[in-house]
């Protein structure tokens, strides 16, 4: 049916029926969106009265009007789910669109990997945005990628049963540097709970999925103890460790050269990435190990846990080798620091433009390598810990120092 008939249709059931907006809405929607509207049926929503205008508005009442339509945002679920909206914006996915944001070169990108919601976007648009961020997303293209609720809970059925799986996870936590989909199917817990979802284990079986761990009693603050990038402060007793570290919050311009905060420290705790106090780290360490207590013994979660640390503190040392590395070559005048560099270390925050195989191979090792080491162990996955992650890094390592080597040679040839 043409649009121009299909208003038509719609008038003339409405004068003669005296169908109400929401059932205008469905017998339109029916035809131009029937698998839209089929979900919808589905839902709980459907069921409880929550019909079309209550998400979206009731100014679009035409073909000729969908300008007209408002896409939800968080504030639009608050309505209903106030507290759970409140949790979402204390955690890291609230986060996300900010965390992207923050990226210094980010905005050198295709726009169709950003604001497109095809590559960055396409994941980090479960975050919050500004009113000035939504109206620009409108302006650019349909204005989609707004609610962010929705990124679990899918439209329009918004099933929580499908968000509680930890498949509905897998979409944007796996791959380059999020595989924790990998590593959790993979180790115990997550063959545990597939064997448990087809029938070959029963349904009381202890099988922990991604929200068991992250998601406690449904709380949708999701944090972890040491944060997306596994730096956090205060710097450990152990002096070696604490300078490691140091030099990582360097390479991310955290810390200058002289060890001081520097601005980007504000943009690191607006994207709320890293643990700033030792009372913050202290509560969500104790909060997972209350989790894990419930199938282990709390020795056995702490001693667990343990091992993620340590894990983080061995591949802070390659990383901060590898860093000093490049570092020397930038103060030896052999390589020119990039001009988007504020300092006199490599960027780590900058991995999308690396200038040079050497920092590209120093960008992979971080947020490739490193982040599978530590998160793998944390995952429980000792095939991710070992090869995808600390022998990579050892690799990594074992290449920067022959390409340091040869741009070191090739610069005295020159000198000569």
């Amino acid at each position: 049916m043409k649009w121009s008939a299909a208003i038509l249709y719609l008038t003339i059931l409405f004068l003669a029926t005296g169908a109400s907006a929401n059932e205008v809405c469905m017998e339109c929607h029916k035809k131009v969106t029937p698998k839209i509207f089929s979900d919808w049926q589905l839902s709980k929503h459907s069921r409880n009265d929550v019909d079309c205008s209550s998400c979206h508005g009731d100014k679009h009442k035409s073909a000729e009007d969908v300008a007209k339509v408002q896409i939800p945002t968080p504030e639009t679920c608050a309505e209903c789910h106030e507290e759970r909206v409140e949790q979402y914006k204390k955690g890291k996915h609230a986060f996300a669109w900010a965390a992207m944001k923050a990226m210094p070169t980010i905005h050198w990108q295709p726009m169709a990997l950003i604001e497109g919601m095809k590559g960055c976007g396409g994941c980090h648009k479960i975050g919050l945005k500004t009113a000035e961020e939504i109206k620009q997303l409108k302006k650019d293209g349909a204005g989609f990628g707004t609610a962010s609720c929705d990124a679990c809970h899918t439209r329009h059925i918004f099933s929580v049963k499908e968000a509680r799986q930890p498949q509905a996870c897998q979409t944007c936590h796996m791959g380059f540097d999020h595989p924790q989909w990998e590593m959790y199917s993979a180790s115990k817990h997550g063959v545990r709970y597939l064997l448990k979802q087809n029938g070959v284990l029963p349904q009381t079986v202890a099988a922990p999925t991604c929200q068991t761990c992250h998601m406690q009693e449904g709380n949708h603050a999701v944090r972890t103890a040491w944060g997306f990038l596994a730096v956090r402060l205060p710097m450990p007793e152990d002096k070696q460790w604490a300078a490691d570290r140091a030099t990582i919050l360097q390479g991310l311009g955290v810390l200058d050269p002289n060890g001081k905060p520097t601005a980007r420290l504000d943009v690191v705790k607006a994207a709320d990435v890293v643990r700033l106090t030792q009372e913050d780290w202290q509560k969500e360490r104790d909060k997972m190990v209350r989790t894990c207590n419930q199938c282990h013994s709390a020795n056995f979660a702490k001693a667990e846990l343990k091992k993620g640390d340590e894990m983080i503190k061995e591949t802070d040392r390659l990383m901060a080798e590898a860093i000093r590395i490049i570092a020397a070559l930038y103060k030896d005048g052999i390589l020119e620091k990039p001009k988007n560099y504020a300092y006199p270390f490599p960027d780590l925050l900058t991995f999308h433009d690396a200038p040079r195989p050497i920092e590209q191979k120093l960008f992979v090792m971080y947020l490739k390598h490193r982040m599978r080491a530590f998160q793998g162990t944390f995952h429980a996955n000792p095939d991710y810990a070992l090869w995808y992650g600390w022998s990579a890094m050892r690799v990594d390592l074992s290449e920067i120092k022959t390409r340091a080597e040869e741009l070191r040679k090739n610069h005295k040839k020159q000198e000569k």
